[in-house]
């Protein structure tokens, strides 16, 4: 990897993320682990794609003896403008609300990661609020993004801002010796602006891509898709670049994992993907700094629509088919559990070497 001084992603403009050149995973780290799994005493291939997501972790680390014992979910949280149009249930007000449980450990994802051993890492990076809330890292770009029907979300400096909070969280994690994170986030209104970003980003019509959220009823669901197609005419995102996209009808959580993704594609940090935001914000992160896909892995195919294109389109195939949809990182955490147990096999298992029987060759 290239070394890169901090001052470089604090002051991020789009000229610099265009510089930003990523060094691949190792494919030498990642054959040795598959040739590892191979001398474990059982059948060839027979742990799945998690012997494919192993080497990937081995890959991405520089070694095959992988240790993801140190691991935490990065959760931002913000709010978002188009809530005015009325495509959630809930107002703004939730965002603090449930972003407080955050901070104390109490909500979903806290009680999920405590479990696991994992630590939450939760971000005000744009909640509407003026309050500081006890547990979070304030990290605020502006609170809460405009309404996207009647101007941009917010700026392309802004933007930039967001994006660089998340490299930078990165960057620190590994520097206190985290060797894996997941994705989170938080803000009402966040699957409308990621539907429109996937919409946008994907050239698909906003039907294909929008669920319900939340629970929108028949005819909630319909104003969603109807503000989304509305905003990609106003402003022509079909032929404008991700940066844009982004800033034009995004979120400052979304900007912010986009970052997380670049992030762990600079300092080859494997980067867990939660739902469909975090899906969106991963393909954001692809588009702007090719090669940041390689680092990361997927976890679950949640309720929104969107997800299975975005994930092809990114080459991923999440493992997790639980019909989830809580979001906060949730899913990530339950993938976290996965690839624990996955390499309890691959650490500690007895070789056909121990049990002096002949190692399976491959066909």
């Amino acid at each position: 990897m290239k070394s890169l001084e901090k001052p470089i992603w604090t002051k991020l403009t789009k000229e610099t993320l265009e510089q930003i050149v990523i060094t691949p995973p190792s494919e030498e780290m990642r054959k040795k682990v598959l040739e590892n799994w191979d001398s474990v005493a059982k059948p060839i291939d027979s742990m799945g794609r998690f012997e494919i997501l192993t080497a990937q972790l081995g890959a991405i680390l520089g070694t095959d003896k992988i240790n993801i014992d140190k691991k935490a979910i990065v959760i931002m949280c913000a709010d978002n403008g188009i809530v005015e149009e009325g495509v959630t249930l809930s107002g703004q007000e939730v965002t603090t609300a449930v972003a407080g449980l955050m901070g104390k450990k109490q909500s979903a994802v806290g009680r999920m990661a405590e479990n696991i051993g994992a630590d939450t890492l939760v971000v005000d990076i744009g909640i509407n609020n003026k309050e500081p809330i006890p547990g979070l890292e304030n990290r605020k770009i502006r609170y809460g993004t405009h309404n996207f029907i009647k101007e941009p979300a917010m700026t392309e400096e802004e933007a930039l801002k967001a994006i660089s909070v998340g490299i930078d969280m990165v960057f620190s994690c590994k520097e206190a010796g985290y060797t894996i994170l997941g994705t989170g986030e938080l803000g009402m209104g966040n699957t409308t602006t990621s539907a429109a970003v996937a919409a946008a980003l994907l050239q698909r019509k906003a039907s294909e891509v929008t669920g319900r959220g939340a629970g929108l009823s028949d005819d909630g669901l319909l104003r969603k898709q109807q503000v989304i197609s509305k905003a990609i005419e106003k402003y022509d995102l079909y032929h404008a670049d991700a940066l844009t996209v982004l800033a034009t009808v995004g979120g400052l959580d979304i900007a912010g994992l986009t970052g997380v993704c670049i992030g762990g594609a600079m300092f080859h940090v494997p980067i867990v993907l939660d739902g469909v935001i975090s899906i969106v914000a991963a393909l954001l992160a692809e588009r702007m700094v090719p090669g940041t896909k390689a680092f990361l892995l997927p976890s679950h195919k949640g309720k929104e629509p969107a997800i299975d294109i975005l994930s092809k389109e990114l080459g991923i195939d999440p493992v997790i088919d639980g019909k989830l949809g809580l979001g906060e990182g949730t899913g990530a955490v339950m993938m976290f559990s996965l690839l624990d147990m996955a390499l309890s096999v691959y650490k500690s298992s007895a070789t056909f070497e121990d049990i002096q029987v002949e190692k399976h060759k491959r066909a």
